[in-house]
């Protein structure tokens, strides 16, 4: 009697572990690289990978050797986060655009000043340099022609809570327009690299 649920409790239990069964063992390889995958780790990407092929017949090539740059979208990626981001930066009250009181280089390092309008130039010179610097910072091509950071924002007493919205604004566009956890982490990691070059007011 005891043979009776053999074959009915084998046939549940492929379905989750490898059993000797090639069908079964294929599908706990890839519940398995799954897994990983979700869990950030590459490792399973990779073994995924390797078993499969484009559409042309060369092998697929494998997620973590994709630079983060191609994993947003390439340009188009970036400039959609770009787009989504500057509007809400620029209108957050917790970050002072004008630096009124702030004097040394302007915000694109042009004359005395560091007083800043969002006019429809500067706006669009902002979005330009920051596609360029994400482009370049994610591993991508771009060639960025802004000033360079430091010297740019040295006199504008940016603060570490201005900062702090800012990354705060950047996570809610990554949010928005679903970038997964792993390049938001990788990316919010990239800007943060940049807090000892821009925030003088700690």
């Amino acid at each position: 009697m005891a043979g009776c649920g053999t074959g009915k409790e084998t046939k549940k239990k492929d379905e989750f572990f490898t059993s000797g069964s090639r069908e079964a063992d294929q599908r706990a390889t890839q519940r398995m690289a799954k897994e990983q995958q979700v869990s950030g780790s590459s490792q399973g990407s990779e073994k995924k990978a390797r078993t499969e092929t484009s559409t042309n017949g060369a092998p697929a090539q494998a997620q973590g050797k994709l630079t983060l740059f191609e994993r947003l979208g390439a340009e188009q990626g970036i400039t959609a986060i770009v787009e989504d981001f500057t509007p809400r930066v620029l209108e957050d009250p917790r970050i002072d655009w004008e630096r009124k009181g702030a004097k040394h280089a302007s915000f694109f390092g042009r004359g005395n000043s560091s007083a800043w309008t969002a006019t429809p130039t500067n706006v669009a010179s902002l979005k330009t340099h920051f596609v360029q610097f994400l482009s370049l910072a994610t591993g991508g091509s771009a060639k960025y022609d802004g000033k360079e950071i430091k010297p740019v924002h040295a006199g504008m007493h940016i603060s570490n809570p201005e900062f702090d919205a800012t990354i705060g604004d950047l996570k809610a566009s990554l949010d928005k327009l679903r970038i997964p956890d792993k390049e938001q982490k990788e990316l919010l990691a990239i800007v943060e690299s940049t807090r000892p070059q821009i925030v003088t007011q700690r």
